[in-house]
């Protein structure tokens, strides 16, 4: 079977493939080359993360696709219902990366409680001078301890499971929203020991309005509209910290902004934006909020257990495909 990566798959994914029998190109092709380079090379299994967009016209024109696969867990960038309407396998990694982007929300809360983003913005140009690094130590020695703090997750599947473990070992509250689950528990291990947790699911209002951080893990809504707008903004907790590691529209940017300014939001951190990959200037110029560029699931470990992953599940689909054949 004929595979190409465009946004790249570890080495030990590579290996495995060759290993497998599958013949595998990893190079990065223009979204406007795609169509033309699938069709000339007889691509089979297109894999994908979220930079590379998978539409209906790029499905329409490539007529010899038979599985398209996300390494990670939003399929927001491929047509899914479409695709699997035209017969084509459409598959994802959602385990493999709960655990790096469940870090990257405990990094950031860190740093929010502790004014590290806005030292080390300070520091490289500043903190040569006397003058500025004594109003620095006095400015940025005013924060806060994690510990006893309460934290609303809004989404509780795999990541936000893993997000409330790493919160509960730090000594916070956890609390949590979800459409769907019912989770009255977790299993955290300790030292090698598994301890079963209670967890408790509030209504929204209530985690806006009583948690100390807020942390998203939700799919995009169908019809576009962010999980954060004006009305969930003015139910909010004065001074309470948001943290978006899942989908840039969950989150209304202009009104994010209002809050950031009016102090309903003392610190935002944000992984993921509405206009990627040219976020609004003003969103990352302000001065309470932490950024990073999309790479909630962008960690060795994570990148190797969404490779190991993606081959298991395109043998499976060879196996398969062979079986029926027969």
């Amino acid at each position: 079977m004929r595979v190409h990566a465009n946004d790249g798959i570890s080495a030990q994914a590579q290996a495995a493939f060759k290993e497998q029998g599958f013949t595998i190109t990893v190079n990065f092709v223009p979204q406007e080359e795609l169509v033309a380079f699938i069709n000339k090379e007889k691509v089979e299994a297109l894999l994908v993360r979220s930079a590379t967009k998978v539409r209906k016209d790029l499905i329409d024109a490539c007529p010899g696709l038979k599985l398209i696969g996300r390494g990670g867990v939003g399929m927001d960038n491929i047509d899914v219902t479409y695709a699997r309407g035209k017969g084509i396998r459409v598959v994802n990694t959602p385990a493999s990366s709960s655990i790096s982007v469940a870090e990257l929300v405990m990094a950031h809360l860190f740093g929010l409680v502790r004014d590290l983003y806005k030292s080390n913005r300070r520091m490289c140009v500043e903190g040569h001078d006397a003058a500025a690094f004594k109003e620095m130590k006095k400015s940025y020695g005013k924060g806060a301890e994690l510990r006893g703090k309460t934290l609303g997750i809004v989404g509780f599947g795999r990541i936000g499971k893993w997000v409330a473990r790493y919160a509960i070992g730090n000594g916070m509250k956890v609390v949590y929203y979800d459409r769907s689950a019912t989770a009255d528990h977790l299993e955290v291990q300790f030292n090698g020991d598994t301890v079963r947790i209670g967890v408790k699911m509030v209504p929204m209002e209530e985690l806006l309005h009583s948690c100390d951080a807020i942390t998203l893990h939700v799919p995009a809504t169908e019809d576009g509209a962010p999980l954060l707008g004006a009305q969930e903004f003015a139910q909010m907790k004065k001074g309470m910290l948001v943290i978006n590691t899942a989908r840039g529209n969950s989150i209304d940017e202009e009104e994010l902004l209002k809050a950031l300014n009016s102090g309903t939001v003392k610190a935002a951190a944000l992984d993921v934006f509405e206009n990627e990959p040219t976020p609004r200037a003003d969103l990352l110029a302000h001065p309470n909020v932490s950024l990073s560029p999309h790479i909630g699931a962008a960690t060795l470990e994570a990148q190797e257990r969404i490779g190991d992953e993606l081959v298991e599940l395109l043998v499976a689909f060879r196996d398969e495909v062979t079986v029926g054949r027969g």
